[in-house]
């Protein structure tokens, strides 16, 4: 079994509320127009689980974008994408002459949908071949790293958005809209949690520090601290976090569970946690009014959601055919993405927070 010094770059390429927050999505699917008769072509560089369970199958229903070529390190792999999509050979890559993608007019878009330590040089990589870059969460190992992928895509002046699909899905969206419009008045308080029993290899990508940054709050926690950001529309100041261990032997490099309070402007404190040893997948609010929330809240499938007036009647979507068909709008119109890449930072920056609280011990200010 290969330690993680010995892992190298190289190696590894190989109600009323629902009411109207059905309203705004119903704006929101009907402004997913083409702008022009050219769809937009996409390439996924990475070829694991989400792309091949969930980006791929989402681009067969997308009306902006399309899949058009793979990023792969693995031939294997290329043969059979290229089978199953009918995709041109001049549209495979592998990670050595990734870069000559810059002469094909075909891809308009890369996806980076690689492990994190990938990311930074992909992002910035893609952007300097002349291409849009949407590259998934987290979006980098640290704070330091993001800042460098906006500077590179600016310099471009390629868009850069970040694969936070849930700003596209109805249950968030509306969770969002109440939260931030105060529908059942102020917010008093916040919890949420996301996790799962990690049964995986422990030789995976994901345990080892130096490629994924961290264990469950990098993969997991992000989707907590999100949904405690935009259910405000606030960033957090400061952060108190501390974690648990019950299976160490596996979880030798990074973290298995971690339990944390976020205080915001104005003192209000919530409460996160992740966790690759437990099922969670929720955000629960409690306002002056009222109270709002989702149970299940972040996965892939169905999402549920509740306020005091009752359950949500809103429609079940997917995810990452809204996510590619908004940012291919972006292309169009040459305007943000409503999850640019400074969406990514805050996150980080709230992460490195975290994980110096873990190692002072200390409440510590998110900068």
């Amino acid at each position: 079994m290969k330690t993680l010094n010995s892992w190298s770059r190289r190696e590894f390429l190989r109600a009323g509320s629902i009411g109207a927050g059905a309203l705004a999505l119903s704006n929101t699917l009907s402004a997913f127009t083409p702008a022009s008769n050219k769809k937009l072509g996409i390439a996924l560089v990475g070829l694991g689980y989400y792309s091949f369970g969930q980006l791929a199958p989402a681009l067969q229903h997308t009306k902006n974008c399309y899949l058009a070529g793979i990023v792969t390190g693995h031939p294997a792999k290329a043969a059979a994408w290229k089978k199953q999509y009918n995709l041109q050979d001049k549209n495979i890559y592998n990670y050595e002459n990734f870069d000559q993608i810059k002469d094909n007019p075909d891809i308009d878009i890369i996806y980076v949908v690689l492990p994190v330590f990938m990311h930074k040089e992909f992002t910035i990589r893609a952007a300097q071949a002349g291409k849009h870059v949407i590259c998934e969460k987290p979006m980098a190992l640290n704070a330091k790293e993001c800042e460098e992928m906006i500077a590179a895509c600016k310099k471009a002046d390629r868009l850069l958005s970040i694969g936070y699909r849930l700003h596209f899905e109805p249950h968030n969206m509306e969770i969002m809209r109440l939260g931030q419009h105060q529908i059942y008045g102020k917010v008093k308080s916040i919890d949420t949690g996301n996790g799962f029993n990690f049964q995986g290899n422990n030789d995976n990508w994901r345990l080892k520090k130096a490629m994924s940054g961290g264990g469950a709050l990098m993969d997991m926690g992000i989707y907590s601290i999100q949904g405690a950001r935009y259910t405000l529309d606030q960033e957090p100041v400061s952060v108190k976090a501390r974690q648990e261990k019950t299976r160490p032997e596996f979880f030798k490099e990074v973290d298995e569970t971690i339990y944390w309070e976020l205080e915001f402007p104005g003192g209000l404190i919530t409460t996160g946690k992740s966790s690759y040893n437990n099922n969670w997948g929720y955000l629960h609010v409690e306002a002056e009014h009222g109270k709002f929330g989702l149970e299940p809240a972040y996965g892939y499938g169905q999402v549920e959601g509740y306020t005091s007036a009752g359950a949500m009647k809103l429609p079940q979507v997917i995810h990452q055919a809204l996510q590619m068909d908004d940012f291919a709008e972006c292309v169009w119109q040459n305007r943000q993405s409503r999850v640019p890449g400074e969406e990514g930072l805050k996150d980080m920056k709230v992460v490195d927070a975290i994980y110096r609280s873990l190692d002072t011990g200390e409440k510590i200010s998110v900068v």
